[in-house]
């Protein structure tokens, strides 16, 4: 079965114990439940660690206004941008930067974005649609069946499942050794 919204709130509304859907928008409340939760909750998930199959680099076009005060450039982020990890000049970090009304704002006349985005359903991985079908069950929980110690415990199974698929997708390059630390250069 391919991965969709569509597939991914139905089986969450089976964790809970509720009728799967065969559309968003065929008006039971298990549908209107499922339409109004899932983005916010995919949105949340997927900003919350730096996914592998969710991080992308880019380098950002500089746009022609300049900011009013501080920094020198502005640049625009790119459209599915869900949090910022880091910018630099020609590597991905290393910069001092701000973001302010969705733009980004540094002294370097270029800039090199590492970014979370709004990834596609069907590139999500097992381990991280099994944590978002967890998490979409403990956030239906409560208004599909108004049963508070169910959604309790649902949420205690998403946070185990999210820690799971956070040490999973962390176990997928390699760890980034520590550079430019004081300590470090104190003991030569």
């Amino acid at each position: 079965m391919a991965l969709s919204a569509l597939a991914l709130c139905s089986r969450a509304l089976l964790k809970v114990g509720a009728q799967p859907i065969a559309s968003l928008e065929e008006g039971t409340a298990e549908a209107e439940v499922a339409a109004n939760l899932y983005p916010g909750t995919r949105d949340a998930l997927l900003s919350c660690h730096p996914w592998t199959f969710a991080t992308g680099q880019m380098c950002l076009n500089r746009l022609a206004a300049a900011p009013v005060a501080d920094l020198a450039y502005a640049f625009q982020l790119p459209a599915n941008v869900l949090r910022v990890l880091s910018a630099g000049s020609g590597r991905g970090r290393g910069l001092p930067y701000r973001i302010q009304e969705g733009r980004l704002h540094a002294d370097a006349a270029s800039v090199t974005l590492t970014y979370i985005f709004r990834a596609a359903e069907a590139e999500f991985p097992p381990f991280f649609a099994g944590a978002l079908v967890s998490r979409l069950a403990a956030e239906f929980c409560l208004p599909l069946t108004e049963n508070t110690s169910r959604a309790e415990m649902l949420h205690r199974i998403a946070d185990a499942e999210l820690r799971q698929a956070r040490l999973i997708d962390s176990q997928q390059q390699t760890v980034r050794g520590i550079e430019d630390f004081p300590l470090l250069s104190v003991r030569g």
